[in-house]
């Protein structure tokens, strides 16, 4: 639990320690809000089913009126809800709320069903109210100019009567859209069709928008923006990550699951035919010859590999496998090994956590990722700026939460102090990777640097003044409309006391402790509590979620979809701080990470040598 700052002694917290390296107006602007215009203004008002509604705000309107709208034009029950955008709750201010940003109406009530119907927008009072265009785009930023040229081509296509293609590949609904004369231009995933997501055409249901997903620390309905920030991140398309852009989009080929209560086949044929209206990620499609699974690495480019390690560094992507990494054959040139490639990396929903969980980057078995950084790359990475970064991501995604800024912030600053002490790709990727010893699965070392940072924060004296007074350390992770499927992580307790040796690992008994008390809790949890995946036999979990190359194959599962998600465990936790304990953190973690990597250079120093002396006395 965070501590109350109102008190006299929070007050006297040291906010300004950021603020001598990243400059006072640029901390300030980090921290503000952007504020639009109070005029009238366009949002996308999504229901935790699905159901999207296209609404203009005018000065006076708040959260009620909000609500009435959406009662009256969709027909769905506004009462015991919350209208919220990203972390924030609305209610009567709603001047912030920037134009074309996506707001999510949720229910309060504890008890969910999860055969809600989705109530599909088929009304003349709705066609009346809502007229927004096929495809809209949510922002107006001018990094969407390549988007809106692939917009348009769709749109066209469609009055065409080019009708988009389902994707059967991956556990999540996503469609190749198309331009007039035929060619794939786009691919589209709506929000409301992720695995869990009340939407998903392939059964694998059960969770409302806004509860933990495939990934724990990603909510359900929040790959989208996830998607996009990749692209915002990606500065000067240094990785080739495809143009990416939020949009509202309707069309009848989306798919909406029918009531399982009442329910008919009539009504199902008829509901397919309705046009449906969704939020979804726009993205470029690549044309290619492969994925990185589908081929050996020896013929990629040292200096492609590099680029997309320091994005997957920088968002802390915990899904980078080869299939979502697509290779094109160039044909200029035939290379060393019968010809060159080129890299893209799509498929970036669970990058940016609410927490640190353990990361999972493919390139760090690939011979590339062990040759150091070029004196570009040094120099890109030397440039990178998060508090500009997380300015920008707040002005263009709005509402994103600030625990995913958190991770963008610690990672960066990560990247930049281990590029600064000449480690290598793959020598940084393991720095964030877990480790399993046994069966025991132990905290990375940038995860143990964290835990020694906030273990001092909190014994700095005006912290530990509140701890004092009783406050239980442990928490709960703050998904704030978990309902039912609200699972409880406890924070371990850290008993070490700083940097031990090169590895910086402490003893981790108290982390055991937890695990196990975890997992009781998990195995008592009730069987009403569980969500089905429906048709499937085979226990085992994709490795391509969604891919562009729709030759990925979906493996089946029997068990319950709780059983299937990633038992990753919450180390320490980054999205509880205030503002002051956040500022205090980083400059304990930036303090302790200096430590670590002199370490470790001293280390590595010394095996070098090792090495030389060895290899001169060989006959």
């Amino acid at each position: 639990m965070s501590p109350n700052l109102d008190s006299a002694i929070k007050t006297q917290v040291p906010a300004l320690l950021l603020r001598r390296r990243y400059g006072a107006g640029r901390w300030d602007e980090v921290k503000q809000l952007p504020r639009s215009p109070v005029g009238r203004r366009r949002v996308f008002v999504q229901t935790e089913t699905g159901c999207v509604l296209g609404m203009d705000l005018d000065r006076g309107d708040n959260a009620h009126t909000v609500k009435r709208r959406l009662q009256l034009a969709l027909n769905v029950p506004t009462g015991e809800t919350s209208l919220t955008f990203g972390d924030r709750v609305l209610e009567n201010d709603l001047s912030f709320v920037r134009p074309d940003s996506p707001l999510l109406l949720t229910r309060n009530s504890i008890n969910r069903s999860c055969s809600t119907p989705c109530l599909c927008p088929v009304s003349k009072d709705f066609e009346q109210k809502d007229c927004s265009g096929l495809v809209e785009i949510l922002g107006r930023s001018s990094s969407c100019a390549r988007v809106k040229r692939l917009v348009d081509d769709v749109v066209a296509a469609i009055r065409s009567g080019v009708d988009p293609v389902p994707i059967d590949c991956g556990l999540g609904g996503s469609y190749y859209f198309r331009n007039a004369v035929g060619d794939r231009v786009a691919i589209v995933k709506p929000t409301d069709e992720e695995p869990f997501a009340p939407n998903n055409p392939k059964g694998f249901v059960g969770r409302s928008l806004g509860q933990p997903g495939l990934k724990k620390s990603v909510r359900v309905g929040e790959t989208g923006f996830r998607e996009v920030a990749a692209y915002l991140l990606d500065h000067e398309n240094f990785a080739n990550v495809p143009a990416t852009a939020l949009v509202k989009i309707t069309h009848s080929i989306f798919n909406i699951n029918c009531p399982v209560n009442g329910g008919n086949t009539a009504a199902a044929h008829d509901q397919k035919q309705q046009v449906n209206s969704k939020i979804a990620s726009f993205q470029q499609f690549i044309a290619h010859d492969f994925d990185a699974s589908d081929h050996g690495t020896s013929s990629f480019p040292v200096t492609t590999v590099h680029r997309i390690g320091v994005l997957d560094i920088r968002i802390f992507n915990t899904d980078r496998h080869g299939g979502n990494v697509l290779v094109r054959k160039l044909n200029s040139g035939t290379g060393r090994f019968g010809y060159q490639t080129e890299l893209f990396p799509i498929d970036h929903g669970m990058c940016l956590p609410e927490n640190l969980e353990d990361p999972y980057f493919e390139w760090i078995h690939w011979a590339q990722s062990s040759i150091p950084f070029s004196e570009e790359e040094l120099e890109y990475i030397r440039n990178l700026d998060p508090m500009k970064d997380v300015a920008m991501l707040r002005r263009e995604l709005p509402m994103i939460r600030e625990a995913c800024l958190h991770i963008l912030v610690l990672c960066t600053m990560f990247l930049k102090e281990a590029a600064a002490f000449g480690l290598c790709l793959a020598e940084i990727g393991e720095m964030m990777t877990r480790e399993f010893k046994g069966m025991e699965e132990e905290p990375s070392q940038l995860e143990v640097v964290c835990m020694e940072a906030r273990k001092r924060v909190a014994e700095w004296e005006p912290f530990s003044a509140m701890a004092e007074q009783g406050e239980d350390m442990d928490f709960q992770f703050s998904m704030d409309m978990l309902g039912e499927y609200n699972d409880v992580m406890r924070s371990p307790g850290f008993s070490g006391s700083g940097v031990k040796g090169s590895s910086f690992r402490s003893p981790l008994s108290k982390l055991v402790e937890s695990v196990d008390e975890g997992n009781d809790d998990h195995e008592d949890r009730n069987e009403s509590d569980r969500v089905f995946y429906a048709g499937l036999n085979t226990p085992s979990v994709p490795s391509k979620v969604t891919g562009q190359n729709g030759n990925a194959t979906r493996s089946a599962m029997n068990r319950s979809a709780d059983e299937q998600l990633s038992s990753s465990m919450c180390f320490v936790r980054l999205s509880d701080m205030s503002a002051e304990e956040w500022s205090l953190f980083l400059k304990k973690f930036q303090d302790l990470l200096k430590e670590v990597l002199q370490e470790r250079a001293r280390a590595a120093a010394g095996q070098r040598m090792k090495q030389r002396l060895g290899t001169s006395c060989k006959f």
